[in-house]
């Protein structure tokens, strides 16, 4: 066992404060990684205040880990010390069911999340990356390219899949147009994986104050969509349109804008249920569908591509002590575009 430190929220809705815990002792096939970024995901702070239910404390929380690795299992074989790695959603999975598939695997039982979850034991709790050690199995580490900065590669593990996994299903590339909802931590992923594609990459934001900056990732058009001409020119435009956006928006207004055979991903998850009008499924043979992260296969394929075009997160960087104003901020969309901890700050 190691006693490691991170930043625990100890029930729901109280502050993360400083806490010590046990990290498992390594196996033969486990790889230790000292802990260097954690990326902020809202889905922690959705599980630590528990507004998704079945949060379990004290949590630990954080799942875009980037890291080093400092020790291998005598049984590893993709990794050695030193080497750049990160951690995403999840550290295991069921590797027996009847079900199993490493292409879909996000979707698949037996999912053991990187933080908030159980491990393969049924005992022991999993404890994410706002802390300053991990110790993963080999087959749930990803190889960061090297001439990725792991601060800003770190976002990857979590916002940078969820982007890539439905614009690479539904064939996001040259001569699709493309339209991002939101220009968020994930958004803003969007438009620069996208852009490298090949795709035509639109950004629809409820106001115009950072299309400086979607232009600078990649999008070709920008449009406010507190314009309700917005949605008059747009008609039929899309082949696909990703909805990062967690709020209660009309899903119909945006259907409408799709093309005959276009889809809406939904990545965000509302509040509350968003009714929608068959028609405009109907008039136009569209699709309304939903996409989860990837697979470990996947994600790694996101890395690579991300080093290949030199894809990172635009991201502020933040002491773990700062941590529960960043929380406030990520609410208030007061970020641009990533909040990612520097672990070093564990020991000031």
């Amino acid at each position: 066992m190691t006693i490691t430190r991170g930043y625990a929220a100890t029930a729901a809705k109280a502050p993360l404060t400083p806490t010590t815990f046990e990290r498992r002792a390594p196996r033969e096939d486990d790889v230790s990684i000292d802990i260097k970024f954690c990326g902020v995901c809202h889905s922690d702070i959705h599980q630590a205040r528990d507004e998704w239910g079945g949060a379990a404390f004290p949590m630990v929380p954080g799942h875009e880990v980037a890291g080093i690795v400092s020790a291998v299992g005598s049984k590893v074989t993709k990794f050695k010390v030193g080497d750049h790695v990160g951690v995403g959603c999840f550290v295991d999975s069921c590797t027996q069911c009847a079900t199993r598939n490493v292409d879909l695997e996000q979707y698949m039982p037996g999912l053991v999340q990187t933080y908030n979850g159980v491990e393969g034991d049924g005992v022991t709790p999993t404890m994410g990356g706002y802390s300053e050690h991990m110790v993963v199995k080999e087959g749930y580490v990803l190889s960061i390219p090297d001439n990725l900065p792991l601060d800003a590669a770190a976002p990857l593990l979590c916002a940078g899949i969820t982007l890539y996994s439905p614009l690479h299903h539904w064939k996001a590339g040259p001569g699709k147009k493309v339209a991002i909802i939101g220009m968020g931590g994930l958004g803003h992923m969007g438009v620069k994986l996208a852009h490298a594609m090949g795709a035509d990459v639109t950004v629809l934001s409820q106001s115009l104050s950072k299309q400086e900056d979607g232009m600078r990732f990649g999008a070709a058009h920008y449009y406010a969509t507190s314009d309700a001409a917005t949605f008059d020119k747009l008609q039929g435009e899309f082949d696909l349109i990703i909805n990062t956006v967690g709020a209660n928006i009309d899903w119909n207004a945006y259907i409408n804008l799709l093309k005959v055979d276009g889809t809406m991903v939904l990545i965000g998850v509302p509040e509350k249920p968003v009714p929608v009008m068959a028609h405009v499924l109907i008039g136009g043979r569209r699709t309304l569908a939903g996409s989860m992260i990837g697979s470990i296969k996947e994600t790694q394929e996101m890395l690579d591509f991300c080093g290949k075009h030199d894809i990172v997160a635009d991201i502020e960087l933040i002491k773990i002590q700062d941590i529960n104003d960043a929380y406030d901020r990520v609410i208030k969309s007061d970020v641009r575009y990533r909040f990612v901890i520097d672990i070093a700050s564990l020991a000031a």
